[in-house]
């Protein structure tokens, strides 16, 4: 099953082509690396993807949904993680997940130990009675994951989730996306940092809304007879300046 399908998506700003007829197919239980550098329409592409912003051109469908004619409909199936997850710190761990919980209709049955699941493998259940604006970047984006999970979406969109957080809590981080995918949750994930984009199943480089190449990072890598994901994605960009 094809989870997440973009045909020829383009999103222009006045004279700038942020996203330039992209196209993509992410099957599910995948997790998908979408990488490029500051400004390359990565955050653009997810929100289009997500329904926040409407396509100047071309179409989308997450979970068999269309993207504009059933935006709302695509709202239900996935959860989006933003680059600043709105977290609430003047409350705890535990009623920050509760918010969410009703936020997303969460089924009062079962809820609980839904919540000590995501508590658990996210490492916070020593800390759910903390303020969320005591936490450490790490567990706050682990805490963030939780509350976008509480609803248990089939697709999730995370926008340089691990930016600005330490390798430990990056590596925590990660056991918990390996975690999802024994589940079948499919993943498109946005980075900066190509060793997580080598952790990936594929990668998509994006540069200048434009996506260069997709494939599994080995077949990157051997392609490009480069040692490492950096070095074939400097030649890449190299080879369409």
């Amino acid at each position: 099953m094809i989870t997440i399908k973009a045909v020829n998506l383009t999103r222009n700003f006045d004279n700038l082509i942020a996203v330039d007829h992209l196209n993509l197919e992410i099957p599910e239980g995948e997790i998908f690396g979408l990488v490029g550098p500051d400004g390359a329409g990565k955050t653009t592409t997810m929100r289009l993807l997500t329904g926040i912003l409407t396509p100047t051109e071309g179409e989308g469908w997450v979970y068999g949904k269309h993207i504009v004619r059933e935006s709302e409909a695509v709202k239900e199936n996935i959860a989006y993680m933003s680059q600043r997850f709105g977290l609430y710190e003047e409350l705890t761990v535990l009623e920050n997940i509760n918010f969410y919980a009703d936020v997303f209709c969460t089924p009062k049955k079962g809820r609980d130990e839904l919540i000590d699941k995501f508590l658990g493998f996210s490492g916070l259940i020593p800390f759910k009675s903390r303020l969320a604006g005591k936490l450490s970047g790490g567990m706050k984006q682990k805490l963030g994951l939780s509350c976008a999970l509480i609803h248990t979406p089939k697709v999730l969109f995370l926008d340089e989730p691990t930016n600005g957080v330490d390798p430990v809590s990056r590596r925590d981080f990660w056991k918990i996306l390996y975690e999802l995918l024994k589940e079948k949750v499919t993943i498109l994930y946005s980075t900066s940092y190509l060793d997580e984009a080598e952790r990936c199943r594929r990668v998509g480089l994006i540069h200048k809304g434009k996506m260069l190449r997709c494939d599994t990072p080995d077949n990157i890598k051997n392609e490009r007879k480069a040692k490492t994901l950096e070095e074939a994605f400097i030649n890449i960009i190299k080879e369409n300046e």
